[in-house]
C-alpha cells in the first residue's frame, strides 16, 4: 500500500469512526457520546539559501536528521492529521499522525499519542503516552503554531528540534492568584538527544516550573525553568568517510519568558509578543570513531549554550511582523579523538538573524515570507522561505 493510500485510507477509517450509527453502536458507543474534533493541518513552502543544504551543519554541534532545513526549492512540510476529545469525565485523549516529505520519499510518524487527567483533586493532573515535554517554552508547540517558519537554532541544535518521547507526566497547579505550576517526566529516552532507551526504557527524565500573571489589563507574562536529564545509548553519526558512536549521560537547562501586550487585553487587532529562552547542554562520555581503517576511542566532553529572542508585532488585523536572533556557542573537549568531529567546531559562535511578515486572512490561513541570514556554518548563508499554512477542520487553542 503506497503512502497515499495509507494516508486516504486513515482518514477514512477516521471519519467512519465519526460517524457509526447509534443504532450499529447502541451498548457500546453513540455519535453524541465520542464526537472527536478532527482537523488537518497543510505546511508547504518554497526556499532559497545561497550555499547547498545537504552540506548544513552547525559549527560545533551534533547533527539530528530531523532537525535539518527544510529543502530547498518547493517542499511539503508536517502535513498533520489529528484528532481529540474528553474520552469521559476522567479523561481527555489527543493524536497527532505527521505525513512528511524527506528525500523524495513520505514518511509517516506518529508525533503525539496521549491522555491527560480531567478530574484529579487538588490541582493534581497526569499525562501518558507519546507527547511533547513540558521543558522550556517553544517545545510544546507543532510546527504550524510556530511564529518563523523554522525552530530557534538553540532547540534544532541541542534538542533535535523539539524533544518528544513516549513516557509520564505529572503536574501540579497551585491554588494561586499566580499562576504558578510544577511537574516532572519520565521518558522512555530514544528521542535526541537521548538514545537507546537506556536503563530498561527508563533513560530520560525532568523537571519544571513555570510561574506567570497579569499586569494591569494589558500585559501579562510567564517565566519558567526546565532540567532535562538523559543517558546515550549507542548514539551514532555518519562522517564524512566513516561513523561517530556515542555513550554516555547529559543534561539540559532551559530558562524561559515571555510577555504578551494587547491594549485593554483585547489581542484582536494588534499585539505583540515577545519570547526568549536561553539554553545549557553539557554531556560526556565515550566516543568511537571509525573511519577508513583507522579506529579512535576516548573521551568526550561537550558543554553548549544558546540562545534566541524574539518579538512579533501586529500592528492590524491579520498583519503581523517578526524579527529574531539567535546564538550559540561550543566548548567541546574532544582531544582525546584523533579523527576530525562535528564537535570539533571554529573559534566563532554560531549566529542567526531572521526577519518575517505574514498574513492570516482567518484564523485557518496563513502566509508566510521569511528571510534569514544564518552564520551558522563555516560560510553564511542567505535564506528565503515562502510559507503557507491552512487548518482544515476544529483544532483546539494552544497554550499561552
Amino acid at each position: 500500500m503506497s503512502v497515499y493510500r495509507y494516508f486516504l485510507s486513515t482518514v477514512a477509517g477516521i471519519v467512519a469512526l465519526t460517524s457509526v450509527s447509534p443504532v450499529l453502536a447502541q451498548g457500546v458507543i453513540s455519535g453524541n457520546e465520542f464526537n472527536p474534533a478532527i482537523s488537518l493541518i497543510l505546511d508547504g513552502q518554497f526556499s532559497r539559501y545561497s550555499n547547498d543544504v545537504d552540506d548544513y551543519q552547525i559549527s560545533g554541534f551534533l547533527r539530528d536528521e530531523a532537525a535539518a532545513p527544510a529543502p530547498e526549492g518547493f517542499s511539503l512540510g508536517e502535513t498533520e492529521l489529528t484528532a481529540s476529545a474528553n474520552v469521559d469525565d476522567w479523561f481527555y485523549g489527543f493524536a497527532d499522525i505527521v505525513y512528511e516529505d524527506s528525500e523524495d520519499e513520505t514518511e509517516v510518524e506518529l508525533e503525539e499519542a496521549y491522555f491527560d487527567t480531567l478530574a484529579l483533586p487538588a490541582g493534581w493532573a497526569v499525562k501518558g503516552g507519546k507527547f511533547l515535554s513540558a521543558v522550556g517554552y517553544h517545545n510544546a508547540f507543532h510546527p504550524h503554531s510556530w511564529d518563523f517558519a523554522d525552530e530557534p537554532l538553540a532547540y534544532r541544535a541541542m534538542l533535535g528540534g523539539a524533544f518528544d518521547d513516549v513516557g509520564a507526566q505529572v503536574r501540579w497547579l497551585a491554588p494561586t492568584l499566580l499562576f504558578l505550576q510544577l511537574g516532572t517526566e519520565g521518558f522512555r529516552g530514544a528521542s535526541f538527544p537521548a538514545s537507546g532507551a537506556a536503563n530498561d526504557g527508563a533513560g530520560a527524565w525532568s523537571v519544571f516550573a513555570k510561574v506567570g500573571g497579569d499586569v494591569g489589563t494589558s500585559n501579562s507574562w510567564k517565566a519558567g525553568i526546565s532540567w532535562l536529564n538523559y543517558k546515550v545509548d549507542d548514539w551514532n553519526q555518519d562522517l564524512d568517510d566513516g561513523e561517530l558512536s556515542l555513550n554516555g549521560d547529559g543534561d539540559v537547562v532551559i530558562g524561559e519568558l515571555v510577555w504578551k501586550w494587547a491594549p485593554g487585553g483585547n489581542a484582536y487587532n494588534r499585539n505583540l509578543k515577545f519570547q526568549a529562552e536561553y539554553l545549557h547542554r553539557e554531556e560526556n562520555g565515550d566516543a568511537d570513531i571509525l573511519t577508513g581503517d583507522v579506529a579512535s576511542a576516548g573521551r568526550y566532553d561537550i558543554k553548549q549554550d544558546g540562545l534566541y529572542a524574539q518579538a512579533v508585532y501586529q500592528w492590524r488585523r491579520g498583519w503581523r511582523v517578526g524579527i529574531r536572533y539567535d546564538w550559540l556557542s561550543a566548548d567541546n573537549n574532544v582531544d582525546a579523538l584523533q579523527v576530525p568531529t562535528p564537535l570539533d567546531g571554529d573559534d566563532r559562535d554560531p549566529e542567526r538573524f531572521t526577519v518575517m511578515v505574514d498574513y492570516a486572512h482567518t484564523e485557518f490561513s496563513r502566509l508566510r515570507l521569511q528571510a534569514c541570514r544564518d552564520d551558522s556554518s563555516d560560510d553564511s548563508d542567505t535564506q528565503v522561505v515562502l510559507q503557507y499554512v491552512l487548518s482544515l477542520g476544529p483544532h483546539g487553542a494552544h497554550q499561552f
